[in-house]
């Protein structure tokens, strides 16, 4: 069974001009179009006007923030929210049980992503019986059946395996955790795992909280905002609402990445007249094109021009109060600077001296320094290290915790950040399982379980023989593709829980099946009444989250109760908790939560407050829950990647028509790119290095370990990039990552740093 997209062309490339300037008209064009051709007039305009409104829905798309206080009554949402709602209140298809009787397993596999996803919302829940060739439909109490069946007949809960995806509610992951601990095991990998666990460990770390240490409104007081491989325009385009007015403000913003991205170099607010008349706002007044991953090399760099300024000037330069204060391990990261030759830092990351000097006088005569980063900075092998010596430079500026300034991880899924706070990991800590003992009256297991990486190896081993997926597309999301597409078909189960069919429910074990789900814009009616569930934004507010549109079909559930139904069939009440009792009424669960999790003492109150409550957050306030209780500078190597003549260093990106592994089209108008995904970006001097031409149809391959790996039928695209690197979209090119390769500590996929060598497709 082959799990990746089918590797055909379209045969319809397009080509044209990069984009100057984000959203503006065509944002809002595109915005209706989506929703308004896939569902009715009046319930597109109710799902759309409570998009992130304080009495409305969270959007299913990302994790970005709501403003604090004034939202907009026209439209707090961007193009990006609009595609995935209009995913979630499509009308006018659905992936009834017609669709799989029409199409068998092998002849869905056969079809794209896109057309997968255009097939609309699934209505009830699909067994794919062991030998046969097509979903059939099945009753919910046969398929808690099955699955609490698979599960009781484990030789030990540690073979099977719970991942959970980033848009599951608060209190559908306490009660799943809740579930799989009382089930025995902490195999709990989640799409954490394959994100931001790099920045998690390494603001653990170094600052004790593996969260943001800033809050909304300190983008309007910062001095300089600082953007590392991130592309806001595309992955999270309300970013840059706050971006427009902190420019205006004086703000100076400064973009540091592979490619210079539309999103970051100017934007028109679809909602300013001004804007919209006169032309958009310049964004960026410095944009760094590095290399790929000589974001670590240009953070030293920075870090010893620096200290020469502040040793021609002390205490004009580095915030010594805070460092004397606040923070350990100076000395031994000042002297580790002195090991390295700024020659050599600056030659790694390809921009010259004056480049780096221009940003080092930029910010050194202020505190006010807000940096923020992404996958482009998470997904390399020296992960970790880069993000701590991001850290080290905000340390010695004294750019923690205080107003406009501050650590700012942009992640990507919902509410990717509240699963972890409500204990999706699969390396609890033992405070949090002592309150779970204590509140439930249970013995919570101790050994950490599977990350993502380590879930799919036992699964290829034959150690773990149940799949159960809380949404997501875990066999397109996950590395080395094809690796991972074995690992589930060794499973005797397969489960997703999920809104659509995606290429997962397509790469299956001996049995699978399909739950279908709420969505966030779908009323929850339960046995006291209509429900809302809460979510957790990037800057740590949490806030309540009701849908507003009638559910497609009456067979879905939502998540909270299909995790009661699991587990009433595999444990029932054990310990006296009553399933039954904590769906009928969310707010029990809520109870609970307020109980066993930190910050969220009367939570039932709290999160009925328009617009909810922030957590503690102790770096906010200089205080580190660190072993020392104070933050601390790190030092880091950064080590150059030693490449053949003939290879190449390959990035993956989205396109600006996905989110995630969710394809909504198949153009990328931002960079020129229209009717095709299998494209391969490209500095024209190595294509003609290579005898390459524009649109010529190539073959990636990586070389790891002795094994090589494949991506067929990609065409060039020639593109500003620096030399040596290429792009390309994922996750046509995840089946080139192996499943060895993650960031150190962290375990996170290399998806940003592959080394490939490019040959004339055959």
């Amino acid at each position: 069974m082959n799990a990746t997209p089918p590797e055909e062309l379209s045969g319809e490339l397009t080509i044209g001009e990069h984009k100057t300037e984000a959203a503006g008209l065509t944002a809002i064009i595109k915005s209706f179009e989506h929703v308004f051709t896939r569902t009715t007039p009046a319930r597109g305009w109710t799902a759309l006007y409570k998009l992130n409104q304080k009495d409305g829905y969270d959007c299913p798309s990302c994790a970005w923030p709501d403003p604090d206080h004034d939202r907009s009554s026209i439209a707090e949402y961007c193009e990006s929210g609009a595609k995935a709602v209009a995913d979630e209140v499509m009308t006018r298809h659905t992936a009834s049980p017609v669709l799989f009787q029409r199409y068998s397993v092998a002849e869905l596999r056969g079809k794209t992503d896109f057309w997968l996803g255009q097939q609309g919302r699934l209505t009830q829940p699909m067994l794919l019986a062991e030998g046969a060739t097509h979903y059939k439909p099945i009753r919910w109490d046969e398929a808690f059946d099955r699955i609490g069946q698979e599960l009781k007949a484990l030789a030990s809960p540690d073979e099977a395996i719970f991942y959970t995806s980033g848009r599951t509610a608060n209190e559908t992951a306490w009660l799943y955790q809740l579930f799989v601990r009382m089930f025995g095991t902490n195999n709990m990998p989640d799409c954490s795992n394959m994100c931001h666990e790099s920045t998690s460990v390494a603001l653990g770390d170094t600052l004790g909280l593996g969260k943001a240490s800033i809050v909304y409104d300190d983008f309007e007081k910062a001095d300089v905002i600082i953007i590392m491989g991130q592309n806001p325009g595309t992955n999270a385009p309300r970013m840059m609402t706050p971006l427009e007015k902190a420019r205006r403000k004086g703000a100076k913003i400064i973009a540091v990445n592979p490619l210079i991205e539309t999103g970051l170099m100017a934007f028109r607010n679809p909602q300013s007249p001004r804007d919209m008349l006169t032309g958009g706002q310049k964004l960026t007044d410095q944009f760094l094109q590095i290399r790929i991953n000589a974001d670590l090399a240009l953070l030293k760099a920075v870090c010893k021009l620096l200290l020469a300024e502040e040793q021609k000037a002390p205490g004009t330069v580095f915030d010594q109060n805070f460092i004397k204060t606040h923070t350990e391990g100076y000395d031994q990261f000042i002297h580790s600077l002195s090991h390295y030759e700024l020659d050599d830092l600056v030659g790694q990351t390809g921009v010259s001296l004056a480049e780096i000097r221009q940003l080092v006088d930029t910010i050194k005569h202020t505190r006010k320094i807000i940096i923020c980063w992404a996958m482009g900075l998470t997904q390399h092998k020296n992960a970790v290290a880069t993000i701590q010596e991001l850290i080290n430079l905000l340390l010695l500026k004294g750019s923690i915790g205080i107003e406009g300034g501050g650590a700012a991880p942009i992640r990507g899924h919902s509410n990717v950040q509240g699963d972890r706070t409500m204990g999706i990991w699969e390396k609890p800590k033992p405070a949090f399982l002592d309150k779970l003992r204590e509140v439930i009256g249970f013995e919570p297991p101790r050994k950490d379980g599977f990350d993502t990486v380590a879930a799919v190896k036992a699964m290829h081993e034959g150690k773990a023989h149940v799949f159960f997926g809380m949404g997501g597309n875990f066999a397109l999301a996950t590395s080395d593709t094809n690796y991972t597409a074995e690992a589930l078909q060794n499973c005797r189960l397969t489960v997703h829980v999920s809104t659509k069919l995606n290429r997962s429910h397509l790469t299956h074990g001996k049995t699978a099946l399909i739950l279908p789900c709420l969505g966030h814009s779908d009323i929850d009616v339960q046995a006291t009444g209509e429900q809302f569930l809460t979510m957790e934004n990037t800057t740590g507010v949490v806030q309540m989250s009701k849908g507003v549109v009638e559910p497609v079909s009456e067979h879905m559930k939502s998540e909270p109760a299909i995790v009661a139904g699991v587990a009433k069939a595999t444990i029932g009440n054990r310990n006296g908790v009553d399933w039954d009792a904590l769906v009928a009424d969310y707010g029990r669960i809520r109870e609970l939560i307020a109980k066993t999790v930190d910050g969220f003492q009367d939570f039932n109150q709290k999160v009925r407050k328009p617009g909810g409550f922030y957590l503690p957050n102790g770096p906010r306030k200089r205080s580190f829950p660190t072993s020392s209780g104070k933050a601390r500078f790190t030092v880091n190597a950064p080590e150059q990647a030693i490449m053949k003549p003939d290879e190449l260093m390959l990035m993956t990106i989205r396109s600006h028509d996905q989110f995630n592994t969710t394809v909504y089209g198949n153009d990328d108008r931002y960079r020129g790119i229209y009717n095709e995904r299998r494209v391969l970006f490209m500095h024209k001097d190595d294509m003609a290095n290579r005898g390459l031409h524009e649109k010529q149809v190539v073959d990636l391959h990586s070389h790891y370990d002795g094994k090589l790996r494949t991506a067929h039928q990609f065409m060039v695209v020639p593109y500003t990039i620096p030399r040596g690197c290429v792009a390309a979209y994922f996750p046509e090119t995840n089946v080139l990552i192996p499943i060895d390769s993650k960031a150190d500590k962290s375990n996170t996929p290399t998806s940003k740093s592959i080394v490939i060598t490019v040959t004339a497709a055959v």
